[in-house]
């Protein structure tokens, strides 16, 4: 089996967020792909659906993990909700759908006023239901939903212990690294490995390359959100998120010689009952574990063995670092074709920039303006494999590939099914 992706991060010491190296895999340790969601949203919030439901949703087309991440709440406890609430939201079927799926954990009373109430099950009443081992696992995680002067700034935990209350900051980046840090704090106190990402970076224009650069304990983010309004492609003053990711790691390799981050695809699911909206299935990660748990989830997440998806499978994602070869291949789909895009910015790069203005000459505060020599596409190939080999002169490379087909659901206008790897080939001194 040639050097995987992760056997080279793990050579340049990619680190978890407890604070030392992980290894996602024994060398010689046997691998499976496991699907997953790390961002879904349920009536515990400002989701339009009962958790159990949620789950079984993700469980019935395959999904193999899935973390529920409410903003600013656990799903533990006893929290009830009017059924008028829940009916403005998910319409008056939602009740009856309930019911017939898990009659057993519907709780309702009637107040003193006459209000019928629903109580919401948390996850340690349901869990037991809806795991089975090796084929679907739940992870307690929390939407930590910050903001800076307006600004939104929402970062998710997965596997937590406890709740973790917005830490806040004079900004933006000061609150990115002041909510990473509590995680970090929890999960080094307990020992329970810990995942924290950053969410929508466009969402309220809240958080700029820049920003995403210079906060360098922040290791992961959403590189594709299925939320129709996180302005995924960005404006005219604003870039798109994929921009944003090469401006952010190229910052981070060649000026402040830290590792790159990693790229995540997620739901952001909140609409159950409709056909639009935040609806289920746009996005998701591809991860190779060891084992479906959350120790060698998370550990293969941290250590970079995963990629994103917007609806392509990839049959193989391999780096091979002595060879300095990235390979990939699609699991392909019958009349589809697929271009294969090498990603990447070389070490000559361009390294001028210019901050935004807007109509009156007035600086904006958005990601400045970069040479296109960053993130460029150093090689392009029609078709389901391709191999692309490092010159040395890369900072980094990292592969898009794009389906003909439209997506099945799709959350912007022209949306085609895509996957994204990992960036690879990089290095850092000392680290």
């Amino acid at each position: 089996m040639k050097k995987s992706m992760f056997l080279l991060l793990l050579t340049v010491c990619v680190f978890s967020l407890a604070g030392g190296p992980f290894l996602s895999a024994q060398q010689g340790e046997s691998t499976d792909w496991y699907k997953g969601n790390l961002h879904t949203h349920s009536l515990w919030s400002d989701g339009n659906d009962f958790p159990e439901m949620i789950s079984k949703w993700y469980a019935d087309r395959g999904y193999h993990f899935l973390a529920l991440t409410d903003h600013n709440i656990l799903s533990r406890g006893q929290k009830w909700m009017p059924l008028t609430t829940i009916e403005s939201r998910a319409g008056k079927e939602a009740l009856g759908k309930y019911q017939s799926a898990f009659g057993e954990f519907v709780e309702q009373r009637t107040t003193d006023e006459g209000n019928v109430e629903i109580r919401l099950q948390p996850l340690a009443r349901y869990r037991g239901e809806l795991e089975k081992p090796g084929e679907f696992l739940l992870m307690e995680g929390e939407e930590i939903s910050d903001s800076v002067d307006g600004l939104p700034v929402h970062m998710n935990a997965t596997n937590l212990t406890d709740l973790l209350r917005p830490v806040g900051g004079t900004t933006v980046r000061e609150a990115i690294a002041n909510n990473l840090r509590a995680a970090m704090e929890q999960s080094r106190k307990t020992g329970r490995q810990t995942l924290i990402h950053l969410n929508h970076p466009n969402f309220g224009w809240a958080v700029t390359a820049e920003d995403m650069a210079f906060v360098t304990e922040e290791r992961f983010f959403e590189v594709y959100n299925g939320h129709p309004g996180v302005n995924q492609l960005g404006d005219a003053n604003h870039p798109a998120i994929e921009r944003m990711w090469d401006i952010a790691n190229t910052l981070r390799l060649d000026r402040l010689k830290q590792p790159p981050l990693f790229g995540l695809g997620t739901d952001d699911s909140h609409h159950y009952h409709e056909s639009t909206g935040s609806t289920p299935g746009r996005g998701w990660v591809m991860v190779r574990a060891t084992a479906l748990n959350p120790d060698a989830i998370l550990s293969a997440i941290n250590a970079g063995d995963f990629y994103a998806s917007s609806g392509v499978t990839l049959r193989q994602v391999d780096f091979d670092e002595a060879e300095g070869t990235l390979q990939v291949e699609v699991e392909p789909e019958a009349s589809h074709e697929y271009t294969i895009e090498f990603v990447g910015t070389l070490k000559d790069y361009d390294r001028t920039s210019q901050v935004r203005r807007d109509a009156n000459e007035n600086e904006l505060r958005a990601t400045r303006i970069y040479s296109p020599d960053i993130g460029k596409v150093l090689q392009r190939v029609e078709g389901p494999r391709a191999v692309y080999r490092l010159t040395g002169q890369e900072l980094f490379v990292r592969a898009v590939i794009t389906s003909s087909a439209g997506h099945d659901n799709p959350s912007f206008k022209g949306q085609k099914k895509q996957a994204w790897t990992q960036p690879v080939g990089w290095s850092v001194p000392g680290k």
